[in-house]
């Protein structure tokens, strides 16, 4: 774990303090700048550490959600009127003037983004959140991880809101999910909270040294990631189609969001083959008909690499931390 130089060592020499005399005789000392870079991680022993600061990430939870919408009259009212606004957009534009022709759009929109908002907000504000809180890094002695799962423990609780959401779209339009495969959920959830946990906490050590990647963050997976997910398209209708003839269809999954979105508009929207709404044809092929193991095979892929990721994450953050207080 990286430690930080004290500014006056008690051994001038092995400190490398340089001393100069002055014309009054008297020594002044001049210390060196000192990077500290940490050649020993131990992941988990700062993974202990991380658990017996556990109090801690609560309230640093509960002080984001709370700082998020200080002196807001609607509060966490918002966290459930921003998706249903975005809803009410997309449906719009691709479900009644682009005449996709998927019955309940809505739903089949809203199990991609219930997922994608949490994966992206999480990154997103892990990125800047130890820049954000740079006088709690440079006074308080903590492990620095907590604040970056700080952040993706707010976007969870968003995504409990937000969830709420869905269940009275569904009760709204008398849509049940495939109960058999609620389970799933899960499956899908728990690969996509370490995989924003593992990006947050090696972003926010990058974002330190270079600022840019706050702003860089926030346009690749604002715009970029989004659109390369099934969110607002059917992967069936418009990736497998295309892609299939070239052999191709592997490299649409080299996105692991892509597997995750996908395992939930199948547990949530559940229609494979629903009769269309606007198109020619009697039924539109949604989501592909895999068997459920092919959804738990790819999740656990998924999984498996957002922990090596995880791992890599660790490492990195535990051997740039040593500076934090120095570039703050």
């Amino acid at each position: 774990m990286a430690v930080e130089a004290p500014a006056e060592p008690p051994d001038a020499r092995s400190a490398g303090v340089t001393s100069v005399l002055d014309r009054a005789g008297s020594v002044a000392t001049r210390p060196k700048a000192t990077r500290v870079v940490s050649s020993e991680t131990r992941v988990w022993a700062r993974l202990r550490e991380v658990w017996r600061s556990r109090e801690l990430l609560v309230y640093l939870v509960r002080t984001e959600i709370k700082v998020k919408y200080k002196n807001s009259f609607l509060g966490l009212l918002w966290s459930m009127i921003s998706p249903a606004l975005t809803l009410a957009v997309y449906t719009l534009v691709f479900g009644v003037v682009l005449h996709n022709g998927m019955p309940d759009f809505v739903l089949y929109l809203f199990a991609g983004i219930l997922l994608f908002n949490l994966f992206s907000t999480g990154i997103v504000t892990a990125t800047g959140v130890v820049v954000n809180n740079a006088g709690l890094v440079k006074k308080v002695s903590f492990p620095r991880e907590i604040l970056a799962l700080a952040a993706v423990g707010s976007a969870g609780v968003f995504f409990f809101f937000q969830a709420c959401v869905m269940v009275i779209f569904m009760l709204f339009l008398h849509w049940a999910p495939a109960w058999s495969l609620l389970y799933l959920v899960v499956v899908g959830l728990v690969p996509t909270l370490v995989l924003a946990c593992a990006f947050g906490i090696l972003l926010a050590a990058i974002n330190v040294y270079m600022r840019d990647t706050f702003h860089l963050v926030t346009v690749l997976v604002g715009s970029a990631w989004f659109w390369a997910c099934p969110i607002v398209y059917s992967y069936q209708t418009t990736v497998a189609s295309r892609l299939a003839v070239h052999h191709l269809t592997w490299m649409y999954f080299l996105n692991p969001l892509a597997i995750l979105v996908m395992t939930f508009q199948r547990v949530l929207y559940g229609r494979l083959t629903p009769p269309a709404t606007y198109a020619p044809h009697p039924a539109l092929h949604v989501l592909p008909h895999w068997p459920v193991s092919t959804y738990v095979w790819g999740d656990g892929v998924v999984l498996a690499i957002a922990l090596v990721l995880f791992y890599v994450a660790m490492v990195v953050f535990g051997r740039l931390a040593g500076n934090f207080a120095e570039e703050l």
